[in-house]
């Protein structure tokens, strides 16, 4: 069904009405496949949004009001529809990655957390899982559309930007797009050790901000020795009976002041030049097998709670070489929420090795939002006519 545009005698009375019956009979058209990619185009550009999601949820909607080009983009399908207009139709594709064990999963961290008690709107407090999924909803009830598979490949030299799913040798990209918002998140580096992962939630953790509440009056132990270990350990010390910081070393890496905090601290004890080799418990954590690096000689030590401290690691491997990154690999953002690349922002855990929260996550996934929606904006208004 071809798309025709608005005739009135008296068009400035009419256009709103016509206008938002345009983008109506346009989507339309094109969800039922009646279009075909040459039959309306009469000038424009493609208006797309990509957010590319393997960390956390990230919803990238909107639309403007403006006497303009209304120029309609569904990913999937080769059709432009391009007509004077009210308004500009915003339809992002969100690619989350597939299911695991792991936090490189859809809903990253949160969805191997038990009770998120700090994100607003929630007094009761909700479950990880049941958090992601509500967002997740949101962002398919305002129009986008969700791919549960990982992205391969990118290709971020020039614009349309390429976005590979499936065989990285492919001469094609599955997916061309004007725009990319990175959400990949980062993951927590774990010890790697039998049943760790089984009892995340369930006494080991990776965050003494989201979960120390539930260890008030218990014996938790903190894995590290860095500025992060020591920050956590002494936050726990408002809850926990004691905290026990296990360390490889015989001395910390943590800044000199963080240090003192921690020694002078009468909750925090020390456990030096040893590792964890074990954790124990079925259904919940019960206690941890230790041993000594020097000697070699093993104890169990008795506590409810392990916090792994040692790290985390952003999941930017798609992006070496294509955007600046920091040192140990965080993406580098400027001006909000973008990158070293035109057209490519960033949000979340991906380009923040500070908060590491769910609210700043989601924070920042909005500002990223509007950072798209301007920049789309401002580069087709000044090149809509070209066509």
């Amino acid at each position: 069904m071809p798309v025709t545009p608005p005739v009135s005698d008296d068009a400035s009375s009419a256009w709103p009405d016509q206008a938002a019956d345009l983008i109506v009979q346009g989507v339309g058209a094109v969800r039922d496949k009646t279009v075909g990619p040459a039959m309306t185009i009469a000038r424009g550009l493609v208006y797309g949004v990509f957010a590319l999601l393997i960390g956390t949820v990230a919803a990238v909607l909107g639309s403007i009001l403006l006497v303009r080009i209304i120029t309609v983009y569904l990913p999937g399908e080769r059709v432009w529809i391009t007509e004077i207009g009210l308004g500009v139709v915003l339809t992002p594709l969100l690619i989350e990655g597939e299911p695991s064990n792991t936090s490189d999963q859809p809903g990253g961290q949160l969805m191997l957390t038990t009770e998120v008690e700090n994100f607003p709107g929630f007094p009761e407090g909700i479950m990880g899982p049941e958090l992601m999924a509500n967002f997740r909803a949101q962002a398919v009830r305002f129009g986008a559309e969700v791919i549960g598979r990982k992205v391969s490949r990118v290709d971020l030299s020039s614009r349309p930007f390429g976005i590979w799913i499936g065989d990285p040798e492919a001469a094609e990209p599955t997916y061309r797009t004007e725009s990319v918002i990175v959400s990949t998140g980062a993951q927590s580096l774990m010890l790697g050790l039998p049943h760790e992962q089984r009892l995340i939630g369930h006494g080991v953790s990776t965050c003494a901000t989201c979960d120390g509440f539930f260890f008030r009056g218990h014996d938790i132990a903190v894995v590290g020795g860095g500025d992060s270990a020591i920050e956590e350990a002494t936050f726990l010390t408002r809850f926990a009976d004691t905290v026990t910081i296990i360390h490889r070393r015989d001395e910390l890496r943590a800044s000199k002041i963080m240090q003192k905090r921690a020694l002078d601290n009468p909750k925090i004890k020390f456990l030096w030049n040893s590792t964890v080799t074990e954790v124990l418990g079925e259904d919940k954590l019960e206690g941890l097998t230790v041993e000594n690096v020097e000697t070699g000689a093993t104890s169990t030590l008795d506590v409810t709670g392990l916090f792994v401290a040692i790290g985390h690691r952003p999941a930017t491997d798609l992006f070496v070489g294509q955007l600046d990154l920091e040192d140990n690999g965080y993406l580098i953002t400027h001006s909000g929420t973008r990158t070293s690349v035109a057209g490519v922002f960033a949000c979340g855990d991906v380009q923040d090795q500070t908060y590491r929260q769910a609210i700043t996550a989601a924070g920042s996934g909005c500002m990223a939002a509007i950072d798209v929606e301007r920049w789309l904006e401002a580069e087709h208004e000044g090149s809509a006519g070209t066509w």
